[in-house]
């Protein structure tokens, strides 16, 4: 996985679109059990990126997951942002020295995903992004140990995220806005796991056609 940070406008391109795409049913979604603001939150975010793009794209992976934390820190409000933002520079935090290939990618992501779980003070069970995120993260580690080839990989975690997705339908929500409904919350899907979902596999699908 020889990919650069060359690829991150048509990536952030893709994520922006499919994210516009899916926003009234998403935000339908944040608005059962949330406080309706998930995708706009996150599409502000996306547009600070997307002005950004230039000067990301010249940077080498640790530097550009470092600028597009910081971009989202300041850029994206609710949880979101904060998670997002620790996910990224999490990334930066331990990629130096690294080549980025598939193997050191699902080390460095997994462990960019447990710092996410150490800003949320959550897990997998709790009706947030991370039933979308540490599955995918489990998947890309025994699919880099196995040596499957990229193409394949990112089918797998397409297929994941997206079961992770549905899972949280029939979760208890035990965090943030949803958390107040109690047994309400259950039977509706996590906006927040949506639209990590939906993000997984737009930058997926951008890779592939990269491979």
């Amino acid at each position: 996985m020889s990919l650069t940070p060359v690829l991150f406008p048509e990536l952030i391109n893709a994520v922006t679109e499919t994210i516009a795409a899916h926003a009234e049913a998403v935000t339908e979604l944040d608005q059962a059990i949330g406080d309706g603001d998930h995708v706009f939150n996150l599409q502000r975010g996306l547009q600070a990126l997307q002005a950004g793009n230039a000067d990301i794209a010249v940077l080498d992976w640790p530097a550009a997951w470092q600028k597009i934390g910081m971009i989202l820190m300041s850029a994206v409000g609710g949880a979101s942002g904060s998670l997002y933002a620790t996910l990224f520079i999490s990334l930066n935090k331990n990629s130096h020295d690294k080549t980025i290939d598939l193997q050191n990618f699902a080390s460095i992501f997994g462990l960019a995903v447990d710092a996410v779980k150490q800003r949320g003070k959550a897990d997998v069970g709790e009706k947030t992004m991370l039933d979308v995120l540490v599955p995918v993260a489990e998947a890309l580690k025994q699919d880099a140990a196995a040596g499957k080839p990229l193409p394949e990989v990112l089918d797998h975690v397409c297929a994941v995220a997206e079961a992770g997705v549905e899972s949280t339908r029939n979760m208890l929500a035990t965090k943030g806005r949803a958390s107040f409904l109690g047994e309400r919350s259950i039977g509706h899907i996590d906006a927040g796991a949506k639209t990590a979902q939906l993000m997984i596999e737009a930058v997926a699908g951008v890779l592939k056609k990269a491979a």
